[in-house]
């Protein structure tokens, strides 16, 4: 009989050798240890985060003059888009329906901070010639009203500077100081930033070529600098080289993000540099560091297409602001306009950026898409049911869509869009993860809906691979994510595009999927082509490649409509079936929404108002836009 020590010792060995021969046996098929956890050492960007890059306080010259916002502060500003109450300009409560995850409070840099001391008669104003004169003007304006008085303090507040240095210096300080007291890692991400207003090149009529500057650092850092302004200099590569000093000096992070290239004059694309120049490597590499993103849509319009550049688009149509700078349908139908226009518009240039690459070797175009308010009221609204307009004086009221914008008479007030916020695929809400996926493109502009958009291309992608849980494990693994590069094409391979759209848990339904494709053929030629590759409610294209629309429920008079069509959720693998490996291309998605109420709609409903003029749109189509990616052969 064995005794129970030999049994122990028995049972002991066997054990050993068993927990031995799985121990070997993994480290022989590591594959085994990697069954479970899955990934464990892999942390995918899986979270995606919403914000506004672009919102002005009553510290810009414009928002606190004709715009009329004269108290609302950055404070206000923070707080709204956290999802606190505050009280707009107007008296009304306003409270952000869903609170944004980031906010970059982004004043304009001339005369930074000169409107509130001008309107309690400052006596630091008085620290400079300029200012004394300002202020003595603004006195007497306000016991005369006389006109021409009023002229003269508008040219000195565009043209002029009014502040010294070291006053400029403690406004910035202060700015920055207010950025990090609102950042609350994970919660709310805050960064200090200013607008660089350019009104372009000499003798240009309104070449805007404004940029938004964004800082990734905290106010140690940023307050080691000043804010570079157009009465610094007009000359974008100026702008870019004071990035070059800040980040020798702190060993921090910056980046600019234009806008507005839609009302540029054909200037923010143009082929030729602020002096004339044709286009260098040298500014070529500049622009594509400093500059990853464009603001493709916001208040002032909307900047992915124009009908008359892609005549073949059905939806390119959308937010088009003709009227700027007073065009007519003369000027719109000229070739001077549309040799402008291919410069003005982001998907032109991304045509052109494919032209130039060629050409200089490098791209300068080579951005990814994003959305911002350009609000200045201090309220970061989008929303088409809570749209508090461009400026102050165009807050809700009853007369405010037949009413002018504030700084243009020819233009009513209808036209403004309620548009748009930046989406920003992350690790986590935090000034550092933001940033960085920022700078790799990893983001994506909506007109103003919470649409969650997913977009990888690669060579290996499977039909079924759409529909799998873990799409983002997939995407990564095989392949690279939107803003990414596709290069060396396999043999016999065209690209496979991995896409996931998924509507806004609180709005309306998905109409499609579209991707958009420009390339650069072998004879230098420039091309585009829009490919539906998901449809709802089961639609196919017809042999025409026609697609019958989605229908539309929106009731006007009462500013509503139902998810009766449309579908919640859109995927696809889809296939390039017009890929050729030795052309330069690059792709990019936009998802459609089925129709909705416009925020005229809105206002129409909310005040009672009658006998609307027809020209006013009282109904949209909202969309999402996503970084591209580009294929180099």
């Amino acid at each position: 009989m064995i005794n129970n020590k030999l049994w122990i010792r028995l049972a002991l060995a066997i054990t050993y050798a068993f927990f031995q021969s799985i121990f070997v046996s993994a480290e022989e098929s590591p594959a085994i240890l990697n069954l479970y956890p899955p990934d464990i050492e892999k942390i995918y960007p899986n979270n995606v985060y919403w914000g506004d890059t672009h919102l002005h306080t009553n510290l810009s010259v414009d928002a606190s003059s004709w715009g009329g916002n004269k108290a609302l502060t950055a404070d206000e500003a923070y707080r709204f888009a956290r999802g606190d109450m505050v009280r707009a300009t107007n008296g009304m409560k306003a409270r952000i329906d869903r609170p944004l995850d980031f906010l970059v409070v982004a004043d304009h840099a001339y005369n930074l901070g000169v409107m509130p001391s001008l309107y309690s008669g400052s006596p630091i104003l008085k620290e400079t010639e300029e200012g004394k004169h300002l202020l003595e003007n603004f006195q007497k304006y306000q016991k005369s009203s006389d006109e021409s008085i009023h002229t003269v303090i508008t040219e000195t507040l565009f043209n002029k500077k009014i502040f010294s240095k070291n006053r400029i210096l403690s406004i910035w300080r202060d700015i920055a100081d207010k950025a990090d007291e609102y950042n609350n890692p994970q919660k709310f991400t805050t960064f200090s930033g200013y607008e660089w207003t350019s009104w372009g090149t000499p003798g240009s009529a309104l070449g805007n070529l404004h940029r938004v500057v964004i800082f990734k650092d905290n106010k140690d850092r940023v307050s080691k600098i000043l804010p570079l302004s157009w009465l610094d200099s007009s000359n974008p590569e100026d702008l870019w080289r004071s990035f070059e000093i800040y980040e020798q000096k702190t060993g921090g992070d910056v980046l600019a993000i234009p806008h507005n290239g839609n009302v540029s004059n054909g200037e923010m694309f143009s082929p030729v540099d602020f002096d004339g120049n044709p286009l260098s490597p040298s500014y070529a590499r500049m622009r594509s560091r400093w500059e990853p993103l464009y603001e493709v849509t916001q208040i002032k319009g909307d900047g992915e297409a124009h009908p008359f550049l892609s005549p073949t688009d059905d939806f390119a149509d959308y937010e088009t602001w003709n009227s700027w700078a007073g065009r007519t349908i003369k000027d719109i139908k000229s070739n001077e306009w549309a040799q402008k226009k291919r410069s003005e518009y982001a998907r032109s240039a991304l045509k052109l950026g494919l032209g130039l690459q060629v050409k200089l070797g490098i791209n300068p175009f080579k951005f990814g898409l994003i959305g911002s308010t350009d609000s200045h009221t201090s309220l970061a609204t989008a929303e088409e049911y809570n749209f508090w307009g461009k400026v102050s004086k165009s807050e809700p009221s009853p007369n405010r869509m037949l009413e002018p914008v504030a700084w243009n008479k020819d233009i009513p007030n209808w036209e403004t869009a309620a548009s748009g916020y930046m989406a920003v695929w992350a690790q986590e809400n935090t000034r550092e993860s933001l940033f960085a996926s920022m700078k790799r493109k990893e983001v994506y502009a909506t007109t103003g809906p919470r649409i969650k958009v997913r977009f990888f291309g690669g060579w290996d992608y499977q039909s079924l691979d759409a529909f799998k849980p873990n799409l983002a494990k997939i995407g990564y693994s095989k392949g690279v994510p939107m803003g990414g590069d596709l290069t060396q094409a396999p043999k016999g391979k065209a690209p496979r595009f991995l896409i996931r759209a998924v509507k806004d848990p609180s709005g309306a339904n998905l109409d499609r999927v579209q991707m958009i494709k420009g390339w650069h053929d072998k004879r230098g030629e420039l091309h585009e082509k829009i490919y539906n590759v998901a449809l709802s409610n089961g639609r196919k294209e017809n042999w025409r490649g026609k697609v019958k629309p989605v229908g539309n429920t929106v009731d006007v008079a009462n500013a509503s409509y139902f998810n009766s069509i449309g579908d919640p959720e859109l995927a696809v693998v889809w296939v390039d079936p017009d890929f050729h490996k030795d052309e330069l291309a690059f792709y990019y998605v936009r998802v459609l929404e089925i129709p909705t109420p416009r925020w005229t709609a809105y206002d129409a409903k909310f005040f009672g108002l009658k006998d609307i003029p027809k020209e006013i749109p009282m109904i949209t189509q909202e969309r999402a836009y996503t970084s591209p990616i580009w294929y180099t052969p």
